[in-house]
């Protein structure tokens, strides 16, 4: 017998259990058109993923028990296969269902649960310790959810059990080794348990986390059969008969490292928009790459259409920042407005008088006109209603160089998890697809122009020395003395860099949500105290 099976990349909507419903049923209806028998959706379909502390809402939990009766209706003429919690004698589960015919075929409740990096689902879920096999469509389906073919266990128990193939439901965030990492697990996983593999993954943007996308289809060999695309909705079609898995789509273009990042941060800035009612964005456009990175970005994301760029110039301010300013809002066709900070400058070092010095090449004086351009910023975003998008990125939120209530004022922060290299590197991998930035704004030394003839690397060692200390400390956990053995940087600028990184963590506290791409992104996943003697 050939089944067709629909595999449903869905961006679903935390918390929006009715919604989520919604856009299962019209998919089912699609696969349903397509003749298909099964369609599968992604781990924690029904309430969007993570939940978090709704999950302590009982009242939350009566919605899911709602939407899933609902579902389960629409299971009359066609299977489906769905993530949802579930709440059952006090205990939650991260629960996967089997909808057939008008009622729930089976259950399983995942049994591997991660708590590292941006992951707390210990916090909230209880594991599950039973292997659920499926008999339908002449397939024995092996049922697990994400994590679970992370480790060993459940795919061999359920090889054990019978399996004639594994079905993996998962939201699993995206970094930008994760499209490489995950197909070695999945082949990992098939030395132990050899059985074909269907991966349907969450595709959308969740407050810092984004979802790729990407769904796999493994033939028992571990032959790739079947790549949906990443950052897009849709369905994707697989025939099977027995073991004998086939894809029914066209090969998708191959993807680059630098697209996928690229995307991510487009796909972050969107979804982040949307579902917090933001109908259009601020970006403060200085001349340098960080801000025309984030408006490109922007107007990717949201159409020039709906962005602003807002210009911010200083008595620091050089003739060729502005010149390139408004070359990139030329080439974009980007609305801008140009306001001096002069006068609110000049009016607040006026108010502090003599508690200040005369010097204003200071840090307080550099300070303030961050400041100046802070409240300017946010007033125009409370004036139009548009979300402010900070430039700033990971180097620089690394060691603090950033101003509180200044350049890191703002409602999202697009390059937060974004190395400078990497600012640089995506900058001319946007150039390649349609030219956005100047040249000169790439190539040019960067800085703040908060004093005269003032560049980065005045207090900062060259970025491509910093980057590498940050990656190696952050994201490779490496000590100094490994780091220094390296041999790339000498050991005084790496222990001033270290130190500089857990100086600023209070800074970082109190700065914009933003998307994550690395494997150790600032915020949820990577949680250090603020006072602290470690360095």
């Amino acid at each position: 017998m050939n089944t067709k099976i629909a595999l449903a990349q869905v961006n679903f909507f935390v918390g929006d259990v009715d919604g989520n419903a919604d856009k299962m049923v019209y998919y089912a209806g699609q696969a349903r058109s397509e003749k298909a028998q099964l369609i599968v959706f992604s781990e924690l379909a029904l309430s969007g993923y993570p939940p978090e502390d709704l999950l302590f809402r009982e009242s939350f939990h009566q919605k899911v028990k709602t939407a899933l009766q609902r579902l389960v209706a629409t299971s009359a003429d066609i299977d489906i296969i769905l993530g949802a919690p579930w709440l059952d004698n006090n205990a939650v589960y991260n629960a996967l269902f089997y909808l057939s015919e008008g009622k729930i075929l089976a259950y399983y409740a995942k049994q591997c649960l991660p708590n590292y990096g941006v992951f707390d689902e210990k916090r909230y879920f209880t594991p599950g310790d039973k292997a659920c096999i499926v008999h339908r469509h002449d397939l024995a389906m092996g049922l697990v959810v994400c994590e679970d073919l992370w480790h060993s266990g459940p795919a061999t128990q359920a090889f054990s059990a019978g399996a004639d193939c594994l079905i993996s439901i998962n939201a699993s965030p995206y970094d930008h080794y994760k499209p490489t990492q995950r197909l070695d697990i999945l082949r990992q996983r098939q030395l132990e348990a050899p059985l074909p593999i269907i991966y349907v993954q969450s595709v959308g943007a969740q407050d810092e986390c984004v979802f790729d996308g990407g769904s796999l289809v493994l033939n028992q060999k571990g032959d790739v059969i079947l790549e949906a695309p990443y950052f897009k909705e849709g369905l994707s079609y697989i025939k099977c008969q027995g073991q004998k898995f086939t894809s029914l789509e066209k090969k998708i273009t191959a993807v680059t490292e630098e697209s996928l990042i690229y995307d991510a941060l487009r796909f972050g800035v969107v979804d982040y928009a949307e579902k917090n009612n933001f109908h259009g964005a601020l970006v403060g456009l200085s001349g340098g790459i960080d801000s025309a990175l984030t408006l490109t970005l922007a107007c990717d994301a949201l159409g020039c259409d709906h962005v602003e760029a807002v210009l911010l110039p200083s008595r620091h301010t050089s003739v060729e920042s502005m010149d390139l300013a408004l070359e990139q809002v030329r080439l974009l066709g980007v609305k801008h407005s140009i306001f001096s900070i002069e006068p609110t400058y000049e009016a607040l070092i006026s108010t502090l008088g003599d508690r200040l010095s005369k010097d204003e090449t200071d840090l307080p004086h550099q300070n303030v006109q961050a400041r100046a351009r802070g409240v300017l910023l946010m007033a125009l975003a409370n004036q139009t209603g548009k979300i402010l998008l900070t430039t700033g990125n990971k180097s620089e939120m690394a060691v603090g160089y950033a101003t509180l209530y200044g350049d890191m004022a703002g409602g999202f922060a697009v390059l937060k998890d974004v190395y400078k290299t990497w600012v640089y590197r995506l900058s001319r991998y946007r150039n390649k697809q349609q030219y956005a930035i100047p040249e000169k704004v790439i190539t040019r030394a960067p800085s703040a122009e908060l004093a005269p003839g003032q560049t980065d690397q005045d207090s900062l060692p060259p970025y491509d020395v910093l980057d590498r200390i940050l990656e190696a400390y952050i994201e490779g956990e490496k000590s100094i003395a490994d780091i220094a053995a390296s041999g790339f940087a000498s050991l005084d600028d790496i222990k001033r860099v270290i130190k500089m990184l857990y100086r600023a963590e209070y800074k970082r506290r109190q700065s914009a949500p933003g998307i994550k791409i690395t494997t150790c992104a600032f915020g949820r996943e990577r949680r250090y105290p603020i006072s602290q003697g470690f360095v």
